[in-house]
């Protein structure tokens, strides 16, 4: 949502303006990472200035560690965040992809590229072009995540922010 994007552009700019704060832990609520735009906003005729590459280019672009905290699904423009994040921690049970190309959508915040870089190409076109939905493990296997546990994703990512 158009409030969900502004508020973490805003908590971006805090902790990067803010010389206390060492690292930055990305979660969602209620045991779901992302699941991604909401397509009914697609065609709203304003979107007002907000825009979820640029958000995704700050939080790669931060001089602060930035971990993701996967939890549920972290599907489309959330496995875009999570993709822009330096660090990514996923529960055992956690789902990545980019579904939107079932429906004819190329995913359109620099996901198709910043996919490829971190888990290589013919990996990433089978993600990118089948929508299929990654388990947590395979995409520790692939390098799409760094750590996978059982335990609080949200304690393990401020852990790993801790140590980095």
């Amino acid at each position: 949502s158009l409030t969900a994007l502004q508020a973490l552009e805003d908590g971006l700019k805090r902790a990067d303006a803010d010389p206390s704060v060492k690292a930055v832990m990305i979660c969602g609520e209620n045991g779901k990472f992302s699941a991604g735009a909401d397509i009914r906003g697609f065609s709203s005729p304003k979107r007002h200035g907000i825009a979820l590459g640029p958000i995704i280019s700050l939080i790669e672009k931060s001089e602060k560690p930035v971990v993701a905290a996967i939890e549920g699904i972290a599907l489309g423009g959330g496995l875009e965040v999570a993709l822009g994040c330096h660090y990514r921690i996923a529960h055992v049970k956690a789902r990545m992809g980019l579904p939107e190309v079932t429906i004819g959508l190329i995913p359109g915040a620099q996901g198709t590229q910043r996919l490829p870089r971190l888990i290589g190409v013919p990996a990433a076109l089978n993600i990118i072009t089948t929508g299929r939905h990654i388990p947590a493990t395979e995409a520790l296997k692939l390098g799409l995540v760094d750590e996978v546990v059982e335990e609080n994703t949200v304690e393990a990512a401020i852990r790993l922010a801790n140590k980095v």
